[in-house]
């Protein structure tokens, strides 16, 4: 009782307010009997471009269904594609089907063509297994009935022509069939492709990184989703801020010893509070986040005793002046195409460093994010754009997850360098109900069978402990 009155006093201090409306359950479940997932609707239509495209156009998507290509007609085609053809204006495809646990066992390959040179790619490859993110079975988000399978995003930048392809494992006679995979031969039912075009920012914020939504039409005025997203960082920055300001040590370690019993950090370090310097977030209004799009309401866990690093696996090819654009694809594709309540990341990272708000509910509250299938409750997400299998990360953004880390984690009295228990909600890797002993600072790879956060940031994770540790004093 003593730390659920620790929390209900943490969410009502100088960092945890909100307004009531942010303060809400979770999505409600369907209604029994939910038929068969709906297919993902096409907000931009597949014709030719030439038009050009208005500054002032949102995003949108194009889902277009994938056929069997011309020798093998069957039903679920061991191959099938899309023809070369002209598209409305997109960056960043990604390939979905119908059942969110049926794993895709083969090849993904996709080409485009710039729009600003007409030049095709060469085939890019799509990474299939992207089961291991999501929300926990048994949630509402989970059970919404719109989920969907997907592969990971990529991020081509502006093209306005695409070509696809999708071979299965062993379609030719060769290589081997996981457990309760699909036939050699077959491919999961209701592939499509989906084209994601981010738009441009919702509004052009004032130099001084606030908005003036008091009073509507007014320049900067916000949606209510977009005050309702800002208000649940009350505290922290003004209503609307484009970004929530770094603070000194000194200063964070005041805020925090401030809130007292209030806090579960407070608590247990009134004498030595061991917290990192609050780092400079960009907020989701920074980053045009389009509040329409996800779920109204906002879901919350308990507590924060761990932080689950990722790639997004979308490809290194993105500047960092186009990140905001790299985000709201990823929004988009999560929301849109997969069939989630937002974003599923807690916050994402730049090559350059620069750290981003990610699910709404407020940056220093518990918020329950859809990233590390079995262990998102108690714990964060946080991705870092790009693919880090070959590559590795910039020093900017193992730097920036350990003082993102050491900042959240120290909120919630965590050692960076320590390990934790987490309870398994069920995966691939661990049962459901387990107690698993992890890293305080872990790799997606830890709680499930699978590569991210590629093998070259994974590496990195002992280096970002450290770091993380040394920001909180230890």
């Amino acid at each position: 009782m003593s730390k659920i009155r620790g929390m209900r006093g943490f969410l009502a201090s100088s960092i945890g307010v909100t307004c009531a409306a942010a303060l809400a359950l979770p999505l409600a479940p369907p209604a029994a009997g939910t038929a068969a997932r709906p297919v993902p609707t096409a907000e931009a239509p597949a014709t030719p471009t030439g038009t050009g495209r208005s500054s002032s156009v949102p995003g949108g998507t194009q889902s277009l269904p994938l056929e069997p290509l011309p020798r093998d007609r069957a039903p679920g085609a061991a191959e099938q594609g899309l023809a070369r053809r002209d598209v409305r204006p997109f960056s960043l495809v990604g390939v979905v089907w119908d059942e969110p646990g049926t794993e895709l066992h083969g090849r993904v390959q996709v080409r485009t063509r710039a729009a600003g040179t007409g030049t095709w790619s060469a085939w890019q490859d799509l990474e299939t297994h992207h089961a291991d993110h999501g929300a926990d079975p048994g949630t509402a988000e989970r059970g919404s009935g719109r989920v969907r399978g997907a592969t990971a995003p990529l991020w081509v930048g502006e093209s306005d022509g695409v070509e696809a392809r999708v071979r299965a494992e062993g379609a030719s006679g060769t290589g081997t069939r996981a457990a309760g995979a699909p036939a050699a031969g077959s491919l999961p039912s209701g592939l499509r492709l989906e084209l994601v075009d981010p738009g441009r920012e919702t509004a052009t914020p004032p130099r001084d990184g606030t908005a003036d939504g008091s009073r509507p039409g007014a320049p900067g005025a916000q949606s209510a989703g977009s005050v309702t997203a800002a208000a649940a960082n009350a505290g922290l920055a003004p209503l609307g801020a484009t970004e929530i300001p770094a603070l000194s040590r000194a200063r964070t370690e005041s805020e925090l010893l401030a809130l007292g019993a209030g806090s579960p950090a407070g608590q247990q370090q009134r004498a030595k509070p061991y917290i990192g310097p609050r780092p400079r977030i960009v907020t989701r209004r920074g980053w045009g986040a389009d509040e329409k799009l996800r779920g109204k309401k906002f879901a919350y866990t308990k507590k924060v005793k761990a932080a689950f690093v990722h790639h997004t696996a979308s490809g290194n090819n993105y500047r960092c002046s186009q990140a905001p654009s790299v985000i709201r694809s990823i929004y988009r594709y999560h929301v849109r195409s997969m069939g989630w309540r937002d974003i599923g990341y807690n916050f994402l990272v730049d090559k350059c460093g620069k750290i981003y708000e990610g699910r709404a509910g407020g940056v220093a509250k518990p918020v329950l994010g859809a990233h590390t299938l079995g262990f998102n409750r108690n714990s964060m997400g946080v991705a870092v754009l790009g693919t880090y299998g070959s590559t590795g990360p910039s020093s900017s953004a193992v730097k920036a997850v350990a003082r993102l880390t050491a900042w959240k984690l120290g909120l919630y009295g965590m050692n960076p360098r320590g390990k934790t228990y987490l309870k398994s909600a069920g995966g691939n890797l661990y049962r459901k109900g387990r107690n698993v002993r992890l890293h305080v600072i872990s790799g997606h790879r830890d709680g499930f069978v699978t590569d991210c956060p590629g093998r070259k940031l994974y590496g990195k994770l002992g280096t970002a402990r450290s770091a993380a540790a040394r920001y909180q004093g230890r």
